[in-house]
């Protein structure tokens, strides 16, 4: 191969490598959960209503049955709605159990209608009392029993569960971009899953004790949550000051603050959790206003768009880079080399209380034991997505695409029922793998 197309190949691999592995991740794991799927709901109800359309006249007596459940109302509204539409003139319709079906069968046959049509779920069209209907019921004739046609599916390409990726990756995702920033500037910062469990606490405690607990508005808890942020950007600040004023190495600064944050969590929250906060407190974490995508989702994507501004078209940004890639130099450049590290720092704390907002909101209560493991986690998104752990070289969409591949390898393997140790193996396995391949990288550079 031509030394160019070789070197062309190198870049696409460099730039685009990862996130070819979360397109292969994501086709295995699709492979992997293939299975027969039976529509329900809305999407049975339009099925079963376009087999009848084509197949029976306008004037054919139908039976719709279904439970009273959420899903089955669903269906059952969906079903005779889309029917009434397009012209069908007799339809009957039961809700209930077996029982009802049979009740509703008798009054059927007292009014001397022949049925032509059972139309039912995955459930109700396979009751026995359907089976029996000839002999049970011989005024009736023998109807057409037609339920929701089986299809080959992933459960991994499920819209919920693609939703539950991107919702539960949203906190992990949102430390990681302050993270990133930490680690291209050539430091690291331990601390971020206890600054989870900090903010979370704190937030709830300021709605609860200050804003009105379960009847708070929505300016208080705005305000709880903002002040939740500032205060664990605070911490961060202190974080970096230790770095840069005493240059204590981050590792141990970090490490320190981890544990004072978690204790401070459980001291305020006298080791418990802290729930007296109103219903609407999880609009954030729960619930969806555009196109049913989780509003978390929508706030991530907005931070790493910002990130990426920040860190790629700005002096900024550039300063972080030099600060990262060789210290000595970019101070000697001018660069405000103390100022850019208790940046980043001050930025990775900020993230990490608005991360901790989120948690809270998503799980509706603040709680010292949030957070647990996420900064072992949110390193790994960083280095997975190509962030170098020497500094000066990364990525903020990168990083997005590496907290992907840590969610869709968890999401996975849940989906196989693979067992909680065996997964922290491979997930260890593949931190491994992607600081090896950095280092070789590193060296590959180095040697040419």
């Amino acid at each position: 191969m031509p030394k160019s197309k070789k070197q062309h190949l190198t870049h696409l691999l460099t730039e685009y490598g990862m996130i070819l592995v979360l397109i292969l991740l994501g086709i295995f794991f699709s492979l992997v959960t293939l299975t027969e799927q039976r529509p329900s709901g809305k999407k049975a109800g339009l099925q079963i209503a376009s087999i009848v359309k084509k197949r029976f006249d306008k004037n054919a007596h139908i039976l719709i049955t279904s439970r009273k459940l959420a899903i089955d109302q669903n269906f059952h509204d969906t079903l005779s709605g889309s029917l009434k539409s397009a012209g069908f003139k007799h339809l009957h319709s039961v809700q209930g159990t077996p029982r009802d079906a049979r009740a509703k069968l008798n009054e059927l046959e007292n009014q001397k209608v022949e049925l032509e049509v059972i139309l039912g779920n995955q459930t109700t069209v396979d009751w026995l009392i359907f089976e029996d209907i000839k002999l049970n019921f011989p005024q009736l004739g023998a109807p057409t029993r037609i339920g929701p046609s089986p299809y080959k599916w992933p459960n991994f390409l499920k819209k919920d569960n693609l939703l539950n990726i991107t919702n539960q990756i949203a906190v992990i995702a949102i430390i990681a971009i302050g993270m990133t920033v930490v680690i291209i500037c050539g430091g690291i910062d331990l601390s971020v899953g206890s600054l989870i469990a900090f903010s979370a606490v704190l937030c709830c405690l300021f709605i609860q004790n200050t804003a009105g607990g379960l009847d708070a508005n929505a300016g208080g808890m705005i305000l709880a949550c903002v002040a939740a942020i500032i205060l664990t950007g605070l911490v961060g600040s202190f974080t970096g000051s230790m770095i840069t004023a005493f240059s204590i190495p981050p590792f141990i600064v970090t490490l320190g603050v981890m544990m004072m944050a978690s204790g401070t969590a459980y001291l305020m929250s006298g080791g418990e959790s802290v729930y007296r906060v109103p219903d609407s407190f999880v609009w954030l974490g729960r619930e969806a206003s555009l196109f049913g995508i989780p509003n978390a989702v929508f706030l991530m994507m907005l931070l790493y768009s910002l990130a990426h501004i920040m860190m790629s078209r700005t002096k900024l940004g550039r300063y972080i880079y030099a600060v990262g890639g060789n210290t000595e130099a970019a101070r000697l450049s001018g660069v405000p080399v103390k100022w850019i590290q208790l940046f980043a720092y001050t930025l990775s704390g900020l993230l990490a209380g608005l991360g901790g907002v989120v948690m809270a909101s998503q799980l509706k209560s603040g709680a010292p034991t949030y957070g647990q493991m996420y900064e072992l986690y949110v390193i790994a998104a960083v280095v997975v997505g190509g962030t170098s752990l020497s500094g000066g070289e990364g990525k903020i969409f990168g990083t997005l695409i590496g907290a992907f591949i840590i969610a869709v390898i968890q999401n996975g393997m849940n989906l196989m029922n693979i067992e909680s140790y065996t997964q922290k193996v491979i997930l260890g396995m593949v931190i491994l793998i992607a600081v090896l391949l950095d280092k070789l990288k590193q060296k590959k550079f180095q040697t040419s």
